[in-house]
């Protein structure tokens, strides 16, 4: 047996026995994990208790309906589970209402739907080229094409959401929803804003945080709790929890909500991944991880300054959160062609549009990134200007077709790593 198949038959034994094709795409994906910085703002570290919870026989259970009130016997152990993810969910946010169940951020985004709205009904979210994500009534989501959205932006010459226009739009279309949060907004979001317009418009408010969910938790980001009707989010991100969402709300939506996610849009929940949302949050009740979730806001501003002082365009010249959006038509670099040459530089980042992109969405400008991941690692702000010299380094790279740069920052950045050792893998 050679290093690299011990190493897979140690760390998982069982599936090292039954499937050691698998066994060792897994094995592989660890040592990626491991041997790269990854900045992708919506990817991070779970824990090793929330990646045991994930694989427990939890999974065994059927368990349709909700505490006290399944469809199946044998629950006594499921209820007790579920009721732990709840309420610690209401405990760590604030909140009256809690549901663990939908199985991830667009169908709890669909089960809002589903409570508040009818289909052909006019709802509103941010344009996903400005930032806002497919399942806030985007035309190729099925949000956009069951229900009329219309969307808002941002502004050109700030990169920040211009609350006149979107009060103007949602008092002149009436939706019956309207959704504030996003996935490429690198800016605090202004919960009692919109809560102003959706109350004078009569509009049902949902704040999606699934980006910054865990940095609400650690009081790092203002929180929608005294604004919105509806809180939707994901549990992974920068909440590091498993693969999952929750929905929450005032009491007076809970009865509606829960009926929207089980039986409106699914049966059974995952027992296991409720099991492993519940360990995250009393993680996330911690004083450790309030300091987490203030050491990525301090990173991602660290970084921006760095990327900033190396002539890097950001949009809205900065951020308040842990996302950074990049423009990178100034470096003559498209976006794609960036994001591909820095994964060879073993950094991971995703190519993005940019508000009032002239290119195509899968060819963009831009590139985002982000600092969850490498605060859960250790590295702290004295890091971030070496994060921006190999950024732009490895830009500089992809414009040259300077494969022996990208090589080196690899390299580079291994052997940084090898000294902060990623939460919840192998050692």
């Amino acid at each position: 047996m050679n290093a690299t198949n011990a190493s897979n038959a140690s760390s998982h034994p069982a599936l090292a026995a039954a499937d050691p094709e698998l066994a060792a795409l897994v094995g592989a994906e660890e040592r990626l994990q491991a041997e790269t910085l990854r900045l992708i703002p919506s990817e991070n570290y779970a824990s090793r208790a929330v990646l045991e919870a994930s694989g427990t026989v939890l999974q065994n259970k059927y368990s349709e309906g909700y505490p006290g009130r399944r469809y199946y016997e044998g629950q006594q152990n499921i209820d007790q589970v579920e009721t732990l993810a709840v309420e610690r969910a209401k405990a760590v946010f604030g909140v009256d209402h809690a549901n663990v169940q939908p199985y991830s951020g667009s169908p709890a985004n669909l089960a809002v739907y589903l409570a508040f709205a009818e289909p052909g009904d006019t709802v509103m979210g941010m344009a996903l080229p400005m930032g806002g994500h497919l399942t806030h009534g985007w035309g190729v989501s099925v949000t956009g094409r069951w229900f009329r959205g219309v969307q808002y932006g941002v502004r050109q010459d700030t990169g920040l959401i211009d609350f006149d226009e979107v009060r103007e739009l949602a008092l002149k279309e009436r939706p019956k929803v309207i959704f504030c949060g996003g996935t490429a907004l690198p800016r605090t979001i202004d919960f009692a804003a919109f809560a102003e317009i959706a109350r004078e418009s009569g509009a049902v408010l949902v704040a999606d945080i699934a980006h910054i969910a865990g940095l609400i938790a650690g009081g790092a980001h203002p929180s929608p709790v005294p604004y919105a009707d509806v809180i939707s989010t994901t549990t992974h991100k920068t909440l590091r929890g498993p693969r999952g969402a929750m929905l929450m709300s005032r009491e007076e939506h809970a009865k509606v909500l829960d009926k929207a996610v089980f039986p409106g849009l699914q049966g059974g929940p995952h027992n296991q991944t409720t099991a492993a949302i519940a360990v995250a949050l009393r993680e996330a009740s911690q004083p450790s991880f309030r300091e987490y979730a203030h050491a990525v806001v301090a990173n991602a501003k660290a970084l921006a300054e760095a990327l900033l002082a190396r002539g890097f365009d950001l949009v809205s010249g900065g951020t308040d959160n842990h996302l950074i959006l990049m423009d990178l038509t100034p470096k003559n670099v498209p976006g794609k062609i960036a994001a591909k040459a820095l994964d060879r530089a073993g950094i991971v980042v995703n190519y993005n549009t940019v508000p009032y992109d002239p290119r195509k969405p899968f060819d963009p400008s831009g590139i985002r990134i982000g600092t969850p991941s490498l605060t859960s690692r250790g590295l702290g702000t004295e890091h971030m200007a070496q994060v921006a010299e190999w950024i732009d380094r490895g830009v500089a790279a992809a414009g040259t077709s300077d494969e022996e740069t990208l090589r080196t920052i690899r390299s580079e950045v291994a052997t940084l790593l090898t000294a902060y050792p990623a939460p919840g893998l192998p050692t």
